[in-house]
């Protein structure tokens, strides 16, 4: 790439390391750490949540999907607004009136200590993993365009975030977050404009080639759950985004930095529906780099004419077609939508750390300057494992696909137990104990035999996609029955 496109983006880095630092002087407490002291405008948090769903891994897997296939993943962005409605309607409340830093409080009060712990570490390897992968991408990114070393890369992004984050704390993330949900919107946008006025056949080309190609169809509407289908993608976009505007972490700390319950409420169900629009930039960006390329005006190299490589045909169009500059505008805008994500997960993980753990088994209060230590040293541990399990990434992708399918196991339920506890009144610990175990049973099944071959062979005859499913309503029925038993025969 040119020098031009070098700066851009190595002054971008820097100057969102300094805006990020800038912080530091307001970032003297706990409370101004996790919650920015509950003064932060309501639009940035909304930009916040929409940059926290919103990472580099979308930015270049929605368009090479759509490139390769059609648009079927818009089904999944389909179904934020029920989930984010039913996040206003009945999450938000109930983190207000708690009024805890960690979303991971109530279920103490509902079940035990054993359900928050057990829900926190789910939340820490989740993020571990989810942070690593997108290092381990922003990296492989870079050295594609850059040519530049994957190592190196994976250690100074890690630490360069891991910088502002710790020195300006909750308010640092969201108002970078804030500048970065703009910057990869302003890139995607871009993106297609140029695309667009590339055509040789003008903007109606775009749709003609694509058209004939079925690249808009949304996929299957069979119900054979064994393939991606319309109602299969439908169905594991309700849970997984119930999954993330209802109990996630990330989220749930945002609703809690809210000036108040309304601004709360609107600020998670814009920032959620911001995402809709913005998936359908960018699946059409990769519509758009099919008829383009069909259509003759520019050819791929022979080794991205395969379309199961069709993630890098993006990076290849903005380090081939773009004019200098906008390349490292784009460049910038992808290690963006990643480093929000990335920022929001440090923060998190150390809010979580403090209040679930610190505070809750030290006898002694910490006090502030205790509880800041705490916070600085834990964000500077997680960052440092979150680049081990980037780099280890590098040369082990059989274990990194192996990972993420008993990542689920840990994940699956914690969706399903907060469910039991705020929709099921009379369910004891007792009963959400053997709840989460049949659920993670199930769980543990699909995962562990979509690993073979023949997944059918064991019974598993379920696309991936329904192992959140199947294993949220395993926990919650089976809890709701074994409740709704119980006091039957009490009353007898």
């Amino acid at each position: 790439m040119h020098f031009l496109d070098l700066a851009i983006f190595i002054s971008y880095m820097i100057g969102v390391t300094v805006f990020g630092a800038s912080f530091f002087k307001k970032n003297r407490t706990s409370n101004a750490f996790t919650l920015g002291n509950q003064n932060i405008p309501g639009w940035v948090i909304s930009l916040s949540i929409f940059a926290t769903f919103v990472s580099s891994i979308s930015y270049l897997a929605l368009p090479g999907t759509a490139y390769q296939s059609d648009w079927n993943p818009l089904v999944f962005s389909l179904s934020i607004p029920l989930a984010a409605w039913i996040a206003v309607r009945f999450f938000v409340p109930l983190y207000r009136r708690i009024n805890s830093p960690s979303a991971y409080s109530y279920l103490e009060k509902r079940f035990g200590p054993w359900a928050r712990i057990y829900v926190s570490v789910c939340y820490l390897l989740t993020q571990l993993m989810r942070v690593g992968t997108i290092l381990y991408l922003l990296a492989l990114t870079l050295h594609a365009i850059f040519g530049w070393n994957m190592v190196l890369v994976i250690v100074l992004t890690g630490i360069t975030i891991m910088i502002y984050s710790m020195l300006g704390g909750f308010q640092a993330v969201v108002w970078t977050d804030a500048i970065q949900a703009i910057l990869l919107i302003c890139g995607a946008v871009i993106t297609i404009i140029f695309i667009l006025l590339k055509m040789p056949g003008g903007t109606g080309q775009v749709f003609q080639i694509a058209m004939e190609h079925g690249k808009f169809s949304l996929g299957s509407y069979s119900l054979d759950l064994s393939k991606s289908t319309f109602w299969v993608v439908l169905f594991y976009g309700i849970f997984i985004n119930l999954q993330n505007f209802g109990i996630d972490q990330n989220y749930v700390q945002r609703y809690m930095a809210s000036r108040s319950d309304r601004a709360a409420k609107r600020s998670a169900l814009s920032g959620g529906l911001l995402y809709l629009p913005v998936s359908l930039i960018f699946l059409f960006i990769g519509t758009a780099l099919y008829s383009y390329y069909a259509s003759g005006q520019a050819l791929l190299p022979a080794e991205l004419q395969d379309l199961d490589r069709a993630d890098q045909v993006f990076p290849h169009f903005i380090v081939t077609q773009l004019p200098r500059g906008v390349a490292g505008l784009l460049v910038a805008s992808i290690f963006a939508a990643g480093m929000s994500t990335i920022s929001t997960s440090f923060n998190s993980a150390a809010t979580v750390f403090l209040t679930d753990y610190y505070r809750k088994f030290r006898k002694r209060d910490p006090g502030e300057k205790g509880s800041m230590r705490v916070l600085y040293l834990t964000t500077v541990v997680i960052s440092l494992l979150a680049i081990t399990v980037a780099l280890a990434m590098i040369n082990v992708k059989s274990a990194l696909d192996a990972w993420w399918k008993l990542a689920s196991v840990f994940s699956g339920g914690m969706l399903g137990l907060f469910l039991l506890g705020a929709f099921t009144r009379r369910s004891k610990s007792t009963t959400a104990v053997t709840a989460v175990s049949i659920g993670i049973t199930v769980i543990a099944w699909m995962s562990l035999t979509s690993l073979s071959e023949d997944p059918s062979r064991y019974g598993n005859n379920f696309h991936s996609y329904l192992t959140i499913v199947f294993g949220t309503l395993a926990i919650f029925l089976s809890g709701f029955l074994i409740s709704l038993l119980a006091g039957k025969i009490n009353r007898r």
